[in-house]
């Protein structure tokens, strides 16, 4: 068994990479992708509010900044000035507490039934065996002003063949009415996952 050094996804054009490393200037970061973001949506015919993308593209990253994942990317299509979706990718290790990881134990330690049970099934990624979790939340205190809704989630853990360590990609969402689109990305997203050791 070999220790993953790294790991990579693809996403689509309109999935904006979040600053993730402690140096990083996010308030700069933020004014300087709510540009870019705007030119985009103009060239496609619409137009933005720069200062409430910008707002939104520095939550977002501050956001996902606190939980410290490996990546993490918004969803921005063409004329929103809100993401529409969050992706974050991380790594979990075992240790003393979890020796070894296993697809049940991610299954049952990344599941939830606020809403419902989840719906669990396993699949087989390029990158290894995989469990994935399709299951509803219930937001509190979001930096992002969404506290007291429902959050929407896909969830694959996967154990890439030859690896201690487990590699969790997390979707979500809280816009009603995308369910289908959105499962549809992750699980596109998922596909693409690559491992280095």
């Amino acid at each position: 068994m070999s220790d993953i050094r790294t790991c990579g996804i693809v996403v689509p054009t309109h999935w904006v990479p979040l600053p993730l490393e402690p140096a990083d200037d996010v308030k700069g970061w933020a004014k300087n992708t709510a540009v870019e973001v705007c030119e985009r949506g103009r060239a496609a015919g619409h137009e933005l509010d720069r200062s409430t993308l910008r707002r939104d593209l520095r939550a977002r990253a501050e956001d996902s900044r606190s939980r410290d994942p490996v990546y993490a990317f918004a969803l921005y299509p063409d004329g929103f000035d809100s993401a529409l979706a969050l992706l974050e990718v991380d790594l979990v290790w075992p240790d003393e507490t979890v020796r070894r990881l296993t697809l049940d134990w991610l299954a049952e330690t990344f599941s939830a039934d606020d809403f419902g049970g989840p719906k669990i099934t396993r699949t087989e990624l390029p990158a290894g065996p995989a469990v994935r979790i399709r299951q509803n939340l219930a937001m509190s205190n979001s930096s992002v002003g969404d506290s007291g809704v429902l959050l929407e989630t896909v969830t694959y853990g996967v154990l890439p063949t030859g690896s201690k360590a487990a590699v969790m990609l997390l979707g979500s969402w809280s816009v009603p009415g995308l369910t289908e689109e959105m499962e549809e990305a992750v699980d596109g997203i998922a596909s693409t996952l690559t491992v280095g050791f």
